[in-house]
């Protein structure tokens, strides 16, 4: 009940960090295809602002509930479904007063993103998944890993939480990034729900009619490239692109990203004929 109450009350987290990057894309009434940015495990959404500026479409950073309570290791943060975050962000795009958007989501985030696609298929214009866990229809995070780590995982996070050692986020998530960038993604890592990583996706990937892409990371030592081509086969994106980074493009290539998905909303204006 503890965390239903707190859930009800999240008007005000809900809207207020989807506010800023709004006023500085020109996101208000009326635009017509905008980006949702959708981050991955640990981080905030202040971790995609190199990537937009200059974007030069509506951007909504979305984030995931209860996030100071899940950095301070709340227990209602603790408890809560893959449902329960994609919910929330669901309910942030509803408020964005744009007429469709892009989905671009990271590592973790390609989970909610399917939730998401499946909810509102009306307004998703189109999906880029960066090196985005994208599992098979009722399929979880876990199971995206390769044996036996998909066995082991769900034990593993249960016994000793979801915030990796320090040593292994530097390694992993970090690998490429400069000493500063690495620090500071050390520092701000939040640990997430349990259930957000075991918990069964109930959506598919959009069909052929919803322009999807892939952006492969090269140097990533976080998700290997066999596992990367596999969320590649479930996703059937229209094209792949690749980046010469690691887990975190858009702290270690911004430009590059941006590149990208700016060239990718072109393609999704041009899809959707708005």
């Amino acid at each position: 009940m503890a965390q239903m109450a707190q859930m009800a009350n999240l008007t005000t987290s809900e809207t207020g960090e989807r506010r800023k990057p709004d006023r500085s894309s020109h996101g208000q009434g009326g635009e017509k295809l905008g980006a949702l940015f959708i981050y991955g495990a640990g981080m905030r959404s202040r971790i995609w602002e190199k990537t937009i500026e200059g974007f030069g479409h509506p951007v909504l950073l979305a984030d995931y509930p209860l996030r100071d309570e899940a950095s301070d290791s709340g227990t209602a943060a603790r408890s809560l479904t893959l449902r329960d975050y994609t919910d929330y962000i669901r309910r942030q795009a509803e408020k964005w007063e744009v007429e469709r958007f892009v989905i671009v989501a990271h590592s973790l985030g390609g989970l909610p993103a399917l939730e998401l696609a499946a909810a509102l298929p009306e307004r998703v214009a189109g999906i880029v998944a960066v090196g985005a866990s994208i599992p098979k229809p009722g399929g979880s995070f876990a199971s995206t890993l390769p044996l036996p780590q998909r066995w082991l995982l769900p034990a593993l996070l249960r016994a000793a939480g979801t915030k990796p050692p320090e040593a292994a986020i530097r390694a992993g998530l970090c690998s490429g990034l400069a000493p500063e960038l690495a620090d500071e993604a050390v520092r701000g890592f939040v640990p997430e729900a349990v259930r957000v990583y075991t918990d069964r996706v109930t959506a598919s990937a959009p069909g052929d009619g919803v322009p999807k892409l892939y952006v492969k990371l090269t140097q990533d030592k976080e998700m290997s490239p066999a596992r990367q081509e596999r969320m590649i086969a479930n996703l059937r994106p229209s094209r792949v692109e690749t980046l010469d980074t690691g887990h975190l493009p858009m702290l270690g290539d911004p430009e590059g990203l941006r590149r990208i998905l700016r060239i990718f909303m072109e393609e999704a204006l041009e899809a959707c004929r708005l």
